[in-house]
């Protein structure tokens, strides 16, 4: 658990710094990144670790990388997606052998993703998983989720933290385990897919090449106006299948 968190935390950092210097200015809102191999040497940084990190930025709606373009600097985040809530397992799962295996269960600082969609402070900690579906023997999803603070949980009736430090029974996502201890409760959830790349360490989770085609599904889980979870799937090619449902 300690080795992945070593081998994450150089890319989340190089994320934020990308990210705090849009921020700052120095790269403005509609401007064009600087090519790789520049960006690179300005952050003193190898460039397969700043491949994964510009991988982060695009698939959190950070930038838009377009052919011949180049990566451009978003002004607002997109909203596109679906708005069924059902845990991932039941989504990917129907009439076929489901498997969820518990990667990481930590406590880390927020990352921008976490911060900006549970109006986390900048310091201090948030709960973390890692996990991994598998479908029929077949590793198929691999979800990370950021849970809100205690004092949100808690004040909203969901669940004690011991039920997210140390989980009973079979191994689940976080969000299955939100629904079943938020039965009742109005809970909703908005989510965006985008089209992107396993990327190095995602593809040696999946064992299959970093240049492997994926679909990451982004969804954020309110009660009511009050944001609970926030989360990444990631679903490489040969996936089962991801239902949507549309209504009016």
């Amino acid at each position: 658990m300690a080795d992945r968190q070593q081998q994450r935390r150089p890319v989340v950092v190089l994320y934020e710094r990308i990210v705090e210097a849009i921020h700052q200015g120095v790269y403005p809102p509609g401007s064009q990144l600087p090519t790789e191999p520049r960006l690179a040497a300005d952050l003193g940084v190898s460039r397969p670790a700043l491949r994964e990190a510009l991988i982060l930025l695009q698939e959190d709606g950070v930038i838009t990388v377009r052919r011949g373009v180049g990566r451009t600097v978003n002004h607002h985040p997109p909203r596109r997606g679906f708005e069924t809530l059902k845990p991932m397992e039941e989504l990917l799962g129907a009439g076929q052998a489901v498997r969820t295996a518990r990667l990481a269960h930590t406590l880390e600082e927020p990352t921008d993703f976490s911060a900006q969609h549970l109006l986390l402070p900048a310091h201090g900690e948030v709960r973390f998983w890692e996990s991994m579906i598998e479908v029929n023997g077949l590793p198929s999803c691999l979800a990370h989720e950021w849970a809100a603070t205690e004092e949100t949980l808690a004040g909203l009736g969901l669940m004690p933290a011991m039920a997210l430090d140390n989980p009973q029974g079979a191994p689940s996502t976080m969000l299955r385990l939100l629904l079943e201890a938020g039965r009742g409760m109005p809970l909703k959830g908005s989510s965006t897919m985008v089209a992107t790349m396993l990327g190095r360490r995602r593809g040696e989770q999946f064992d299959r090449p970093a240049d492997t085609p994926a679909v990451l599904v982004t969804q954020v889980v309110h009660a009511g106006r009050t944001p609970v979870l926030a989360a990444k799937y990631m679903l490489p090619t040969g996936a089962p299948a991801l239902p949507v449902w549309q209504s009016r």
